[in-house]
């Protein structure tokens, strides 16, 4: 049987330093917009808004800081907590 240096057999999604490939892509699409928003415009929402985007969609072990920050809110706010106390 042959045995592959690939992780998961070709199975595992595409990761690029700490992101997955296509959330570099869109990070690299709005870096290059909110420079020329900056530089043309003086206008320092867009290059804020793509820093938030890239701290969120930082990935460690196959989860993001916005899934956790989702499971976070799901748990805590949004669904009914069931306790049986005996």
């Amino acid at each position: 049987m042959t045995q592959y240096l690939y992780p998961q057999n070709l199975k595992a999604t595409a990761n690029l330093w700490l992101w997955g490939l296509r959330d570099f892509c869109i990070l690299g699409i709005a870096a290059l917009l909110s420079i020329v928003a900056l530089v043309q415009l003086r206008i320092v929402i867009p290059a804020a808004a793509t820093l938030c985007y890239g701290f969120l969609t930082i990935r460690l072990d196959d989860t993001t800081i916005l899934d956790f920050m989702k499971y976070a809110v799901r748990y805590f706010i949004s669904t009914q907590q069931y306790y049986e106390w005996r």
